[in-house]
């Protein structure tokens, strides 16, 4: 990759939050550096939030949509009508992109808060845009094809009535009405299908689910998630536990993850908080797990748990789309044993970096974590240096700004 600057070449980024909130605002951020560097002019657009990092284009930014706060009735049905379709946004963004002319708009998460109506605004501009699909808001309205805790795909061939039947969004019948209404309007606008030039696709697992609920392959671009391997140390003393970092929530596979600790009789420790937190202490004293709860890490403590672990464990029940965490966990030289759902199987090489598990199946995980205990530690750090080169070399910064620009080019930016 030549090293000359693009001339004039400027990137829309679009994201609801402007902060480090999770695994979509980490892409965001890391894509925003990364054509910073290669000498793209880079332009955010996101919502006001009082964790924002700074940026001389907040002014641009949507009024935040807080959720749960006492507001008047009024306010919730302005809040309801921006959440569906958010003329502000529409508004702030034809200012924006006025002032600041992109050559092309990649959005991340825009569904709740900034809406998809922008995608009009900027597609009768005549500007190329993109959105990378975290998660499943696309086919499923709540997003995650889930259900009281199990996949569930009721929704598909257009039967999305289905959201407000079960209460599909935190077991509300307005919350749950609301989203229905929502896809209901963006559907028949189509300000996903029609609007977006290319969806990137982090795994090939959510393209071919995506494809199933009937969008077109051809939309769609197959765009890995990335590490930068170098920023990462891969040699550390091994310690007795193997690792789960993440929120402590019913999808996460975790209630399943301490049962099967219990039986093999290995050392667990969680990093994360969440709703299921009180309710997995009391299953693991229950069943005598040895687990312990260390709360939310970040940055190099987060790093030293995991890379002096035997293993970071993904034991996920729902439509993982692409764990940075396991890319992660190879570039700290630690192999990962993870559920075999979603995109998940795409990113462990049984055997090789790590091993896989049947979803739920509290005997099956308790025996890949013995058999990960009965390997020596040698056997153990080979199969994480053997993850860090794959990623070094298929998951790494180069490739993703590779196949990304080649994206943009294809679109005439």
């Amino acid at each position: 990759m030549s090293n000359v600057k693009p001339a004039g070449k400027r990137l829309l980024a679009i994201n609801n939050y402007f902060y480090r909130r999770g695994g979509a605002e980490a892409v965001f951020f890391d894509h925003m550096a990364m054509f910073s560097q290669i000498g793209w002019d880079v332009v955010p657009f996101a919502m006001q939030h009082e964790n924002n990092a700074p940026s001389p284009w907040s002014s641009y930014f949507v009024s935040e949509i807080e959720y749960g706060r006492q507001t008047s009735p009024l306010r919730k049905v302005a809040q309801a009508a921006s959440i569906i379709y958010s003329t502000e946004a529409q508004r702030n963004i034809a200012r924006l992109i006025e002032q600041a002319r992109p050559s092309i708009a990649h959005a991340h998460n825009v569904y709740h808060h900034l809406s998809p109506a922008i995608f009009s605004t900027l597609k009768e501009a005549g500007i190329p845009v993109v959105m990378t699909a975290h998660d499943l808001k696309l086919a499923c309205p709540s997003y995650k094809m889930l259900r009281a805790g199990k996949v569930c795909e009721d929704c598909k061939g257009g039967r999305i009535y289905n959201v407000l039947r079960h209460r599909c969004v935190k077991d509300s019948v307005p919350l749950s009405g609301l989203v229905l209404v929502e896809t209901m309007v963006h559907r028949a606008l189509g300000l996903y299908r029609d609007k977006l030039d290319r969806i990137v696709v982090p795994s090939r697992f959510y393209i071919e689910k995506l494809v199933e609920w009937g969008w077109p392959r051809e939309k769609m671009a197959y765009v890995p998630n990335f590490v930068d391997v170098e920023s990462y140390r891969p040699k550390w003393d091994e310690g007795d536990y193997v690792v789960f970092a993440g929120r402590l929530a019913p999808e996460k596979g975790l209630a399943t993850l301490i049962q099967a600790a219990a039986r093999a009789k290995q050392r667990l420790i969680l990093a994360g908080t969440g709703p299921e937190e009180a309710a997995l202490r009391e299953l693991a004293a229950r069943t005598g797990a040895d687990a312990s709860f260390v709360g939310h890490l970040s940055g190099q403590e987060l790093h030293r748990l995991i890379g002096q672990s035997r293993a970071l464990v993904l034991p996920s029940e729902w439509y993982e789309n692409a764990p940075i965490s396991i890319l992660e966990a190879y570039a700290l030289g630690r192999p990962v044993i993870g559920a075999a759902i979603g995109g998940i199987p795409e990113v462990i090489r049984e055997g090789e970096t790590g091993m896989l598990a049947a979803s739920g199946d509290v005997d099956g995980l308790a025996q890949k974590l013995a058999d990960l205990a009965a390997l020596s530690s040698a056997e153990r750090k080979e199969m994480g240096r053997a993850g860090r080169e794959w990623i070094a070399r298929d998951f790494s910064a180069a490739a993703f700004r590779n196949r990304t620009l080649e994206l943009y080019g294809a679109l005439g930016a």
